[in-house]
């Protein structure tokens, strides 16, 4: 945008949250759990232990990542006729152990995200979130950690099956970005994986990483910044990628001078 023969900087108006891995520590010890809980209860002897887990997370979603196990790990596995509705089943199991594991109090948010939150309502940024996780799990998690009206904070949950293609395609971000009016360079991105950071690059969207024990070695070459946390006051973030200036947790000043520095 030009004015007056010099460019003019482009309000930041809008933060779009991924989930699972960036608001909370859900992989290994939430959906990883339900999954195993779940493929017990259907008297499968299937295990997805932690390093086999991180392997099947370069599949995004549930449904696909069962499917994936299927196809690439279990050459001897008989297939019942309606593999679909088989793979179906297994995964709505897996959401209600999930779900039972968030309202045990199993799975909080991670470093910084209520209070960044709550930072970004104060100042009046609008918020949406932009996953491939079930809208359900999406709604628990906020109602478990951040109470009964924390899902009425975002303007949109974009969320599951809503689009055709997931993560690494684009068209979860561009979902979310339509529906909330607001076009790429009013908004900041928040992922952890390189799927997730692939996404939002490609709707063309300034991202902030913040990795987990999984993603922590993944390519973030196109992040506006890599952290290992969001950090508070009293717990600091380590950059791993980027420049924080002075700051050593994110809070809303860092995230506009990230936002203003984009190419």
């Amino acid at each position: 945008m030009i004015e007056n023969g010099q460019v003019a900087m482009t309000e930041l108006r809008g933060l779009l949250f991924d989930v699972d891995g960036t608001l909370a520590d859900t992989e290994r010890d939430g959906h990883r759990v339900a999954f195993n809980r779940a493929f017990q209860e259907a008297g499968l002897v299937w295990n997805w232990p932690d390093a086999l887990y991180g392997e099947l997370l370069t599949i995004t979603g549930g449904k696909e990542r069962i499917r994936h196990y299927i196809e690439t790990y279990l050459d001897d596995f008989q297939a019942p006729m309606d593999l679909d509705e088989f793979i179906v089943g297994l995964h709505q199991s897996k959401t209600a152990y999930y779900m039972h594991l968030l309202a045990g109090g199993a799975i909080p948010l991670r470093s910084g995200v209520k209070r960044l939150l709550l930072e970004a309502r104060e100042v009046g940024l609008r918020l949406g979130i932009a996953t491939t996780t079930t809208p359900e799990n999406v709604e628990a998690l906020l109602l478990n950690t951040l109470g009964a009206d924390a899902v009425g904070w975002f303007e949109i949950i974009a969320a599951g099956d809503v689009v055709p293609k997931k993560k690494p395609a684009p068209d979860i971000y561009f979902y979310a970005m339509e529906k909330m009016g607001l076009r790429p360079d009013q908004c900041i991105a928040f992922e952890d994986s390189e799927n997730g950071i692939r996404a939002s690059h490609a709707a063309g969207l300034t991202s902030i990483i913040t990795v987990n024990g999984y993603t922590r070695e993944h390519n973030f070459a196109d992040a506006a910044i890599v952290l290992d946390q969001m950090g508070e006051p009293d717990l600091p973030f380590d950059v791993l990628q980027g420049d924080a200036g002075d700051h050593a947790y994110l809070n809303i000043e860092l995230i506009k001078q990230l936002h203003q520095s984009r190419g």
